[in-house]
């Protein structure tokens, strides 16, 4: 059964010091909005929101919304803030969602295997898309996409194109973008001192450039002092 969250209405003024009380109660300011209704000002469980976002679906999971004993309607998390020193949530945006209409959601790649590239040739693979955009009804949101890189050889690219497709699910990254590929790891060969001679002139260049602009810098910065 889905998770229901149970949502009780705010009332007074939404400013700082109100949300800091609602916070200071054990609970996180929130907004549910969507689906035709006017906004709700709520507070919510945020030990309970926090495993929802954590869970295999993350801030996709469709679960039930509860406000002050009304009927459930199904939700979702769009947005949450996070205080960035104790990294504890201070509000989050909630959704209401109609099952029979489309969603534009964004999706986590999860990349299985190990490239041919990586075992025989040394290379390493890099992902460049985690995550990617799609739009579908939401029962047929998936809580990650697979792709099997294991077949990719050195320089070899797996493109939104290479993902799974079906009926359900519609990319809306381009189909050229580039999900991840193997790279090949460039080696650092030692320099003879014949090399590091002939090298010389030009490394010395950024070097004086560098500390006159420091210098110019400085001087600019000398008039500000005395102030």
């Amino acid at each position: 059964m889905p998770e229901v969250v149970v949502a009780k209405p705010r009332v007074g003024k939404f400013n700082k010091n109100a949300a800091r009380r609602v916070r200071v109660a054990g609970k996180i300011p929130a907004v549910l909005y969507g689906a035709g209704h006017e906004p709700v000002a709520v507070e919510v469980d945020p030990k309970q929101i926090s495993r929802i976002l954590f869970s295999e679906t993350g801030h996709n999971t469709i679960f039930d919304v509860e406000v002050a004993g009304n009927p459930s309607a199904k939700a979702m998390i769009v947005d949450w803030q996070r205080e960035p020193i104790k990294d504890q949530l201070i509000h989050i945006d909630l959704k209401r969602i109609a099952l029979d209409k489309t969603l534009r959601v964004s999706v986590r790649v999860k990349l299985l295997g190990i490239p041919v590239g990586v075992k025989t040739a040394g290379g390493i693979l890099d992902q460049v898309l985690r995550e990617v955009e799609i739009e579908c009804l939401p029962a047929d949101i998936p809580s990650h996409i697979d792709v099997d890189v294991s077949g990719l050889n050195l320089h070899g690219v797996v493109r939104v194109s290479d993902l799974p497709h079906s009926d359900k699910i519609e990319y809306l990254n381009a189909e050229d973008a580039t999900v991840a590929h193997v790279v090949s790891i460039r080696e650092e060969v030692a320099a003879t001192p014949e090399a590091e001679a002939a090298a010389a002139p030009t490394t010395a260049e950024p070097e004086v450039a560098k500390k006159g602009k420091t210098d110019a810098d400085a001087a600019a910065k000398k008039p500000e002092a005395k102030k």
